[in-house]
């Protein structure tokens, strides 16, 4: 049976010349797992939001969107309100009461639903998602992961048809993002639910799905299984930028020239490096690449404890840390661990209560008015949108100028310098507002570079963006880092800390209790570790990164030829 059969839909907004979406055309049957990927700005979430009318934009829409058999357009709003479900990216936006047990039963009460049965299938579900044991907690209290957790519950206890998801685990940690991806596999094989999303983390997302489609431009580029969508996607372009956004065991496998069906999982990955080497596993480096001790310090943090109230617990609890100038330092940890707040001190937007904090080798606390953060330190925050001002990006970019005191000539030569290399000059008469999450953090990351400082502070810069941005973004950092930039990155982008660091820390009990270099850090983890370092560390040691392993195989295999 089909769920939604969508024909020849195209979509406008609002004054804009070119469409999103351009005569396109897909298919959901029921029980389906479709993963949707693509560049940021290819039409994603617009698509997702125009099969949930609630959420349907505004603009010139030309085609047809069907569900089960029926226009879209002419099906009761209760109907579309209970049978078809909408997790949001940032958990925040979607939870509209204050204590879990009323989000729960919010949609209920709406649909009018008896009372008895709201408790027994609030009763069932929180049950189901282990929810039970913070049944009665604030929403305001929970993590990250608890809170997207919770709306996913929240639209579960309405019993959809299908769950639509729009890059629900870009800001969780990895172990979180797993948990809630393991509920979505059994969701689809226990209940037979029709599952759509969007995600750019494909690691572990792609081996559930049964179909794979890849949006370019507003229209479907590659749809295919998990195991073609490689094969299908390098007979299109053999250099596509999305390439990257594949699972590590995909690129591996056709990095080496291989063809066909490619392995998708770990496990999958494993057992394929077996081939190309059986001797005992060998280490890539071998010796450590961290930065010399004794260089200049950036930043620096001595004995630092801060609480946000005087009877609330520390956040930061005796922490030392130093920082050299010109290093890029990534810092992982989990929701609510305190790495934002750590950054906050290190901003000066927190204050500590005990211990000092260094900038430059001055105490943050003798800077003066804007002293701080002019051509000196920026921070890139968790949310882009609270960067914005102006009713479009250019005029917000212009702003900077009377800030800086730059001249009106040098400032037009700048706007246009960085926006062609985030690829965003297209966007900058368009209301910040307007754009999608992955064109926001470009668009922010922007407004930070124009400021010219010495020390960036960075706060998820990955979070919503495709592979060919990410690979962008890394390509802007080190080109700072050569100008002599300090970098400090907070992620739970595990791969592109293993790609983009010099250092790598987790934060962890109010305290950084681990720093170390990629190399040593990612290879002696089990879980905050890369793909690659778990795919292929019984045959590389130390292979990071999947590109560490192509090399080492093709150095293996050149060796076991006569």
């Amino acid at each position: 049976m089909e769920i939604f059969n969508i024909e020849n839909l195209t979509f406008t907004y609002p004054e804009q010349a070119e469409a999103i979406l351009k005569s396109l055309n897909l298919t959901v049957q029921q029980g389906d797992f479709i993963v949707l990927f693509g560049e940021t700005g290819s039409g994603k979430s617009t698509l997702l939001n125009m099969l949930k009318p609630e959420l349907a934009p505004y603009g010139e829409k030309t085609g047809l969107i069907q569900y089960k058999g029926t226009n879209l357009e002419k099906i009761e709003t209760r109907v579309t309100a209970s049978e078809i479900g909408f997790v949001m990216q940032n958990p925040e936006t979607q939870i509209v009461t204050d204590k879990v047990w009323h989000e729960l039963a919010f949609g209920l009460e709406n649909l009018g639903v008896p009372a008895p049965i709201i408790r027994r299938r609030v009763g069932e579900i929180a049950n189901f998602f282990g929810i039970h044991h913070w049944f009665r907690k604030k929403t305001t209290d929970l993590s990250g992961g608890q809170k997207q957790l919770l709306n996913l519950a929240a639209i579960m206890v309405m019993e959809p048809k299908v769950l639509i998801l729009d890059e629900p685990t870009s800001q969780l940690d990895p172990i979180a993002a797993t948990n809630f991806i393991n509920i979505l596999e059994k969701l689809n094989n226990d209940l037979g639910l029709t599952i759509i999303l969007v995600e750019h983390r494909l690691e572990e997302v792609l081996p559930l799905a049964n179909q794979v489609v890849l949006l370019e431009d507003g229209h479907v580029l590659v749809k295919d299984s998990p195991q073609n969508i490689g094969d299908k996607l390098l007979k299109v372009n053999t250099l596509h930028p999305l390439f990257h956004a594949l699972p590590t065991a995909m690129k591996i496998y056709h990095g080496l020239g291989e063809t066909g069906e490619s392995p998708l999982t770990v496990k999958d990955g494993r057992q394929f490096l077996s081939t190309y080497s059986q001797r005992d596993a060998k280490e890539l480096y071998a010796e450590s690449t961290r930065k010399n001790p004794e260089q200049e310090v950036a930043i620096e943090l001595k004995n630092t404890w801060f609480r946000y109230e005087k009877d609330l617990p520390d956040i930061l609890s005796g922490v030392h840390l130093k920082i050299h100038r010109g290093e890029i330092i990534s810092i992982l940890g989990g929701n609510a661990s305190g790495k934002t707040t750590l950054l906050n001190v290190m901003s000066g937007q927190n204050k500590v209560y005990r211990g000092s904090v260094s900038i430059n080798g001055k105490n943050i606390k003798k800077y003066k008015g804007n002293e701080l953060y002019s051509h000196n330190l920026a921070v890139l925050p968790q949310d882009p949108q609270t960067v914005f001002l102006k009713s479009t990006l250019r005029e917000d970019y212009k702003e900077i100028a009377k800030v800086l005191h730059f001249k009106k000539e040098k400032m037009e030569r700048l706007i246009g310098d960085i926006s062609a290399k985030l690829s965003i000059t297209d966007l900058l008469d368009k209301h910040p507002y307007d754009l999608s999450g992955g064109e926001q953090q470009k668009a922010a990351l922007g407004k930070i570079l124009l400021l010219q400082p010495r020390i960036i502070l960075l706060d998820e810069p990955t979070k919503g963006i495709d592979a060919f941005a990410k690979q962008t973004l890394l390509t802007i950092l080190k080109d700072l880092q050569h100008q002599g930039l300090t970098i400090v990155n907070v992620t739970h982008d595990v791969e592109f800390a293993a790609f983009i660091s010099d250092r790598v820390g987790l934060y962890f009990d109010r305290d950084m209790v681990s720093i170390d270099t990629p190399v040593e850090f990612f290879s002696s983890n089990s879980f905050y570790t890369t793909a690659a370092s778990r795919m292929s560390r019984h045959v590389f040691k130390k292979a990071i990164t999947y590109e560490d392993v192509i090399q080492m195989a093709e150095r293996e295999k050149r060796e076991l030829i006569p």
